[in-house]
């Protein structure tokens, strides 16, 4: 028989809409407002008491949860309504303390049975869904303080190569002061800034035995220190966020000093405020000799154990910004350590730092700089937070000089393989020029407007209907097949996007209705070719086989130089036009399966059989 598949290709046919159905109900259920807790550090985990304080915390404020729940040592408290959301932020910051991170997120609520079976919702746009807005604020004062810091090493190393003996050098309130011995070391060391350091504003003052010289950062290089702040934290942000694998995400620069982060509908929103935040950093410093001045000196204690401590060399052989690239990696007893590359100057200033300090010890310190918030109540009633910033260094590996280190090493000492994990995302994209706190957090609802949402769903909805009436009356029985086609293509793209983790916009929206068209276009032409051929003699079953088989090469011709542009678009455009790029390519494939193989199964089903077959309804 000409009409005819085998069992195997209808039961596979089957088992592809079946699944396709299965993994795009998720997009069926309605999101729930919630907040998500995890530690402010990767060792940190989330345990029952601390879930159960903060649900304490809100019920005596009159906010009941809807459901609460742990999960990858985080916790999540679902609520009603997003003004529910927003009041227990602040209750449940306040409550579990500093040592916590409270973030703003939409939970899933797909149920366990389809999650089980991998089944995801498909993630939405910033114009369709909305998500989480971020609104932080870059700490200039400690950029200039900062680089004052690194000056302050460099003209350390400058004087001593010029031979010029100095009592004391320091930094106090974004001025760099130099004790020097006598008159003439003074007035050889301002000429000397004055000549290598023209951003400085240098002044001197002698006394009978106070001999200093003052430097201070014009205003041009003041403001041109800042603009680099903001920017290379703004890099370093967008590197964060794609570590993150946020899709369509918008980081941009607000004013002066403000970045503004929006992500749509992220997961683990706690994790992104975590890693976003954290302005982590190392410092590779010697551990100081016994003979050292105290100026020359800090004493650090150890990050796993507070009652230890090590005094180090104040100046630094290398920080964070010389790591090129980083991974997790595991020690000889399975201990979680970081792989760390360093760039080419990295590497000379460690080799040359090692190679005459052997038998020594070298001490890695991590530093944060973090804020402490508190819940205060202003003049007029109000319940707002405040955020005081603080820094935090502790050393994480303090390890003897074997032999001289080049560009390649590792740091031992983590608490767990996710606090590696975050420290070598944060190395990999990159330090922060200066410290971030966050000013403002919140959701942020669909950005085109709920009008112009619904009028895109809307769009989809009428020209599905238009084109499912149209098929049927003008080709009857066959019309019938060509709309559970289509609705079974739209089952597929569905599940495809859910599947692939795609992200659909509105103009993703407007590759789903041009797919529609297209898919129904298929048929048409199968369609009108089988009516060519019943128009010239041919047996209703050799019209059917005919069709199919002589419009294949104009549908696939066809549907291939679309797909071709589509990729070109995904590859060349952004933002919005790659929302279109992929719904239209994953559309495309989808049609012509359902278009080609769907409706003929059905025809197969109903015609196939039979033998004598007189007229089709068409």
């Amino acid at each position: 028989m000409l009409n005819q598949y085998p069992l195997w290709k209808y039961l596979l046919i089957a088992l592809l809409v079946l699944a396709g159905f299965v993994y795009s109900l998720p997009n069926l259920f309605q999101e729930d407002p919630a907040l998500q807790i995890s530690g402010s550090r990767g060792s940190v985990q989330v345990e029952q008491t601390q879930l159960n304080q903060a649900i304490q915390a809100l019920e005596n404020a009159g906010i009941t949860p809807l459901a609460s729940e742990l999960s990858q040592n985080a916790g999540l408290i679902r609520f009603n309504t997003s003004e529910d959301q927003l009041n227990a932020k602040p209750l449940v910051q306040a409550a579990l303390g500093d040592t916590y991170v409270v973030a703003l997120n939409l939970a899933e609520s797909t149920p366990d049975w389809l999650s089980a079976l991998g089944a995801q919702p498909m993630k939405l746009g910033l114009d369709l869904r909305g998500g989480v807005h971020f609104l932080l604020e870059v700490d200039m004062q400690a950029a200039v303080k900062q680089r004052m810091e690194v000056y302050s090493s460099e003209i350390k190393t400058l004087l001593r190569k010029e031979g010029l003996r100095y009592r004391g050098l320091q930094v106090e309130q974004g001025q760099l002061q130099v004790r020097l011995r006598n008159q003439e070391d003074l007035e050889a060391a301002a000429a000397l800034m004055r000549r290598e350091y023209n951003e400085f504003t240098v002044s001197t003052e002698a006394q009978a035995t106070d001999f200093r010289l003052m430097a201070i950062l014009n205003e041009t290089s003041v403001r041109a220190l800042e603009d680099y702040a903001v920017e290379q934290n703004l890099t370093t942000l967008r590197n964060r966020v794609n570590e993150l694998g946020v899709s369509e995400p918008l980081v941009q620069r607000q004013g002066r000093n403000r970045i503004v982060v929006e992500l749509p509908g992220i997961q683990d929103t706690a994790a992104a405020k975590r890693i976003l935040g954290a302005t982590a950093n190392l410092e590779f410093r010697l551990e100081a000799k016994t003979s050292a001045a105290s100026t020359e000196t800090e004493v650090f204690r150890f990050r796993d154990n507070p009652q230890r401590n090590a005094t180090l060399e104040r100046d630094l052989i290398i920080t964070g910004n010389s790591v090129s690239n980083a991974s997790v990696g595991f020690d000889e007893q399975n201990n979680p350590q970081v792989n760390i590359r360093l760039d080419a100057q990295g590497g000379k200033l460690m080799l040359d730092a090692t190679r005459t300090s052997i038998g020594r010890r070298m001490a890695v310190l991590f530093i944060e700089h973090k804020t402490r918030t508190r819940v205060i109540t202003n003049a007029r009633g109000e319940k707002i937070e405040e955020r005081i910033p603080y820094v935090e260094k502790g050393i994480i590996s303090l390890a003897t000089i074997q032999s001289a280190l080049g560009n390649s090493f590792r740091i031992t000492g983590l608490d767990s393989t996710r606090e590696a994990s975050e420290l070598s995302l944060l190395l990999r994209a990159g330090s922060l020029a200066a410290p971030i706190y966050f000013v403002e957090e919140r959701t942020i609802g669909p950005s085109l407007g709920q009008q112009n949402i619904d009028q895109g769903v809307t769009s989809i909805q009428l020209g599905m209907f238009l084109v499912l009436v149209f098929m049927l009356v003008w080709y009857k029985r066959f019309g019938l097949y060509a709309n559970l086609a289509l609705a079974a293509n739209i089952l597929l793209l569905t599940a495809a996007m859910s599947i692939l983790g795609a992200t659909l916009t509105l103009p993703g929206i407007a590759g789903i209705v041009l797919t529609l068209g297209m898919a129904v276009d298929a048929n048409v032409l199968i369609f009108a070719r089988i009516k060519e051929e019943l128009a010239n003699g041919a047996t209703p079953h050799a019209a059917i086989h005919g069709g199919y088989e002589r419009a294949f090469t104009t549908i696939l011709d066809a549907n291939l130089t679309t797909l071709l542009v589509a990729v070109i678009l995904f590859a060349m455009g952004t933002g919005p036009v790659k929302g279109f790029a992929v719904t239209l390519s994953i559309g495309i494939i989808t049609s012509m399966f359902t278009a080609i193989v769907v409706t003929r199964a059905l025809v197969n089903l109903t015609y196939g059989r039979q033998r004598q077959l007189e007229s089709l309804s068409l």
